[in-house]
C-alpha cells in the first residue's frame, strides 16, 4: 500500500509547516552555484502545495526567507529576491486554477519594493480563494515576530486600552502575524538538520516534528504523504495522560 493510501482522510492535520532547507547543499553536490539550488527547490514547492491542496490540507506554511537570510552574501540575497518576484508572478495563474489563496507573514516592510509590490498584487488577486491558504514566511523569524507583539501589546497598555492582568496567551496569539490561522500540528524540515531555526516558536508548542534526510530540491508529494502518515500514527496528548486521551 502506498504511503497516500494509508493517511486517513478524516484525521488530516488542519495546518503543515515547512522548513525547506538544503538547497545549497544539494547545489554544491552538483557542483553548482547555491541559486540553483533555490531554482530547482521552486519544483519541490510547486509539488507539494499541490499535494497539500488535493489532499484537504486547509493552512500550508513555507519558510522561504529568515530575517537572519538577509545576513546571507549580497549576491544570493539579490537572486534570491529575483527568484521570489519571477516564481510568485509565474505562479499566481496556478494558484488561481487551484482555488488557493496567498498570505505572506514576517517583516515584509524589508522586502525590497518591487518583490513587495508583486507580493501585494499576488495576495489581493487570490484573496477570495477559499481550497487551501499558502502562507510565505518572508523576512521572517520568530523572535521578531513575538519582539512585535509585546511592543503592540505595550503600546496598548500605554494608551490603557489594555490591562496587564488581561494579558493572557489568547491576548498574545492575538498579536502575532499568525493571528488569523491555526497553529501548526505538523512542522517538517528537511535536509537532515534537528533544528528549529526560529521558526513559529510560539505557535509550535504542541506540533509534531517532522524530519527527513532529503534536501528540499528532491522533496515530493510522496515525502509530504509520508510525513501525514508518521503524524497520523502518533499519540496526541497534549500534557495528558495516554488513558485520557483514549477515553
Amino acid at each position: 500500500m502506498s504511503s497516500k493510501e494509508q493517511i486517513k482522510m478524516n484525521a488530516l492535520p488542519s495546518h503543515v509547516a515547512i522548513i525547506m532547507d538544503g538547497n545549497g547543499r544539494w547545489a554544491k553536490e552538483k557542483g553548482k552555484l547555491r541559486v540553483f539550488g533555490h531554482q530547482n527547490g521552486v519544483k519541490a514547492v510547486r509539488d507539494t502545495v499541490e499535494a497539500a491542496a488535493e489532499l484537504g490540507i486547509q493552512n500550508l506554511t513555507l519558510y522561504a526567507f529568515s530575517t537572519e537570510n538577509w545576513n546571507r552574501p549580497k549576491l544570493e540575497v539579490s537572486a534570491l529576491m529575483e527568484l521570489l518576484v519571477a516564481t510568485i508572478s509565474k505562479e499566481t495563474k496556478t494558484l488561481m486554477e487551484n482555488n488557493i489563496r496567498l498570505n505572506a507573514i514576517g517583516d515584509l516592510s524589508q522586502l525590497p519594493k518591487n518583490c513587495f509590490k508583486e507580493l501585494q498584487a499576488a495576495m489581493e488577486k487570490t484573496k477570495g480563494n477559499s481550497r487551501m491558504t499558502l502562507h510565505l514566511a518572508l523576512s521572517y523569524s520568530a523572535k521578531w515576530e513575538i519582539t512585535n507583539a509585546v511592543k503592540l501589546i505595550a503600546d496598548k497598555v500605554k494608551q490603557d486600552t489594555l490591562s496587564i492582568a488581561d494579558i493572557n496567551e489568547e491576548i498574545i496569539s492575538a498579536h502575532l502575524t499568525t493571528k488569523d490561522f491555526p497553529d501548526p500540528e505538523l512542522l517538517i524540515r528537511t535536509s537532515g538538520e534537528h533544528r528549529i531555526s526560529n521558526f513559529l516558536l510560539w505557535q509550535i508548542a504542541y506540533a509534531e516534528l517532522y524530519f527527513t534526510d532529503k534536501l528540499w530540491p528532491d522533496f515530493r508529494r510522496e515525502d509530504l504523504y509520508e510525513a501525514i502518515v508518521d503524524f497520523q500514527n502518533r499519540e496526541r496528548r497534549f500534557g495528558k495522560t495516554s488513558e485520557q486521551v483514549s477515553v
